[in-house]
């Protein structure tokens, strides 16, 4: 059995619509997919309905959450959630926020753009999103329409990353109120390729231990940009703990060259994680 539990469609930063995700993932020879959108759940019901046979679809997302050393700046990490209940009240209005967040930092990011010259429209932005969250690669691609930009790749690393005037911060969840959220809706947290040093700043050990203490459930070992000894430390550290770990490609289409099922999961972890979901069920034959 093939598992790959982080993908993304074009309803968040992916190139490819939720029905296409699927398409792929059949092609590739996956006998289960996750669809873990950034902060929405706007592509479920679109994958329950173009689900093709023998497929089995997790319902899921990736999280925007912040941890916040001593005395340091926020460190951003993603949470990955699982089966979890769509209709909670509290995880339901922090979605809600979290796309608040994303739309108000996407329209400021495009102010600061046109007023310096580089026409992209907000409009077309949104109309990018499908109905999901506006991320910086919506903005990207319009970079690229506009001729403001080579390539998606070339307008991050020219206009939007970290260091640039146009950069916008916005407002993530504290990773334990995340976590707690998660837990509340019935879900499984999972923590996202959580020593990716090429990514940027990491948290140390005693923060996953912190997370665990908050409920987490898992770490997302195998992710392709997760060194061999970065891979080889959480994996201790999950046997340790007594954590589900799981391995995926983190799937966004063009957007990203890896390719899907670069990483899978293991058939006993994808058994644990739906032993621990009670909120929602995959969608399946």
């Amino acid at each position: 059995m093939r598992i790959d539990l982080h993908t993304h469609s074009s309803v968040s930063d992916g190139t490819e619509s939720p029905a296409e995700l699927l398409a792929t993932a059949r092609a590739a020879g996956l006998d289960v997919i996750a669809l873990t959108d950034h902060d929405t759940t706007a592509g479920w019901s679109v994958a329950e309905a173009a689900r093709p046979p023998g497929l089995t679809v997790v319902p899921g997302m990736e999280m925007s959450c912040r941890w916040i050393p001593d005395d340091q700046a926020p460190i951003s990490v993603h949470l990955l959630a699982y089966l979890f209940d769509p209709g909670h009240p509290g995880f339901a209005a922090e979605r809600v926020r979290l796309r608040d967040e994303r739309l108000g930092r996407g329209e400021r990011i495009v102010a600061a753009l046109a007023a310096a010259g580089h026409p992209v429209v907000w409009e077309r932005i949104v109309e990018r999103s499908e109905g999901g969250v506006v991320g910086r690669p919506h903005i990207a691609r319009a970079l690229v329409e506009v001729g403001a930009a080579d390539s998606v790749d070339h307008a991050f690393a020219t206009l939007l990353h970290h260091r640039s005037p146009f950069y916008v911060t916005k407002a993530d969840t504290d990773v334990r109120k995340g976590i707690a959220l998660i837990r509340a809706a019935g879900g499984v947290p999972v923590f996202a390729h959580g020593l990716a040093t090429k990514r940027g700043r990491i948290v140390g050990d005693d923060a996953i231990v912190a997370m665990v203490e908050a409920g987490l459930l898992g770490l997302e070992v195998d992710h392709p940009d997760h060194s061999a000894d970065e891979r080889a430390h959480l994996r201790g550290l999950a046997a340790e703990l007594g954590l589900i770990t799981t391995g995926s490609s983190d799937y966004h289409g063009t957007n990203k060259v890896t390719p899907i099922a670069a990483r899978t999961t293991d058939p006993d972890q994808f058994e644990a994680i739906l032993a621990a979901g009670t909120g929602s069920e995959p969608f399946r034959d």
